[in-house]
């Protein structure tokens, strides 16, 4: 075991190095300027020379992308747009990030579940096929125009705004009206966020759970008379969890990558906006930072997928 961790650490090591490096690559060299997008441009060629010094990019691009890590590391990263640290920034946005997402997967896996398994029961009945023509509708329909026929139809049933984290007028609010008015504000972008992985996750499940309970140890446990709930749950629902399980992995980099059209449509103050406005400026520091995290994250969720298998099913070993 001690082997296993040892190898993928390292894996993870090199697999984040290469990433960092051709994304340093790819952005830096992209057309566009953050000189040219930040200053007037009738200002003198010697103001954007010196500019040019300040932000480090008369240096050839392997002593930038070292002088990026070097201030990334030593907390000295600062934004091209505005000055303020990266860091800094990151952490006003990151906090509002994983709240939205953190209610979105708790819907996600506390609903697609036992959806899955109910549809796998019921095998081609009513309503399993009502379940999957839902989940294709949720998974083909565009989040953006549910989010809108949703803003559309909250706003005419209710007349109550819908974006931001909270109305813009609470000073007369109460504790209560005040806390209601953030969990309004925060269900409906995390409704949006959960359909599709809502849809997905269902399919699977269900998928997953057929191809288990054709297996002969099912057929025994419910040849022995044991009831269906305890067959599918206890016995047939633990081996069907692996295909969840890497899903659930790639689920962990979402909760703080944030999403760029979701934030954008309900004005969420969360790192997809964030990262969008850096990418808009061409600020190499913030949209390295983010990408650097959100590498980070997926190949922890990876890692933690792979121990999950293990715990999932006892057969899988690391040797």
């Amino acid at each position: 075991m001690a082997k296993f961790f040892l190898r993928k650490l390292f894996q993870l090591f090199l697999t984040l190095v290469g990433i960092s490096v051709l994304s340093w690559v790819v952005i830096t060299q992209a057309p566009g300027s953050p000189i040219a997008l930040t200053m007037d441009p009738k200002v003198s060629p010697q103001i954007i020379e010196q500019m040019m010094k300040n932000y480090d990019l008369d240096k050839p691009i392997h002593q930038q992308y070292y002088l990026w890590l070097k201030k990334l590391f030593t907390g000295k990263l600062y934004s091209f747009k505005d000055g303020r640290p990266v860091l800094e920034k990151i952490n006003e946005r990151i906090w509002n990030t994983l709240l939205l997402n953190l209610v979105a997967t708790i819907i996600v896996f506390s609903l697609a579940i036992p959806l899955g398994v109910f549809s796998a029961k019921r095998q081609y009945s009513f309503l399993d096929n009502l379940g999957t023509f839902g989940a294709y509708l949720g998974i083909s329909a565009p989040g953006f125009w549910l989010a809108y026929l949703l803003i559309l139809g909250t706003v005419e049933l209710f007349g109550y705004p819908v974006l931001g984290m909270r109305s813009f007028v609470t000073e007369d609010f109460t504790t209560v009206e005040m806390v209601m008015d953030r969990i309004w504000h925060l269900m409906l972008p995390s409704i949006i966020l959960a359909i599709g992985g809502l849809a997905g996750l269902s399919r699977y499940t269900r998928s997953s759970m057929l191809e288990v309970v054709r297996q002969d140890y099912v057929r025994t446990a419910k040849a022995k008379g044991l009831p269906d709930d305890h067959v599918y749950y206890k016995h047939a629902l633990r081996n069907a969890l692996l295909p969840i399980i890497t899903i659930f992995g790639f689920l962990i980099p979402d909760l703080i990558g944030g999403s760029i059209i979701m934030e954008s449509v309900f004005a969420w103050p969360g790192i997809g906006r964030l990262s969008y406005q850096a990418v808009l400026a061409r600020d190499y520091p913030v949209v390295m930072t983010i990408l650097s995290i959100s590498a980070v994250l997926t190949l922890v969720g990876n890692f933690i997928a792979d121990i999950l298998y293990g715990i999932a099913d006892p057969r899988i070993r690391y040797g």
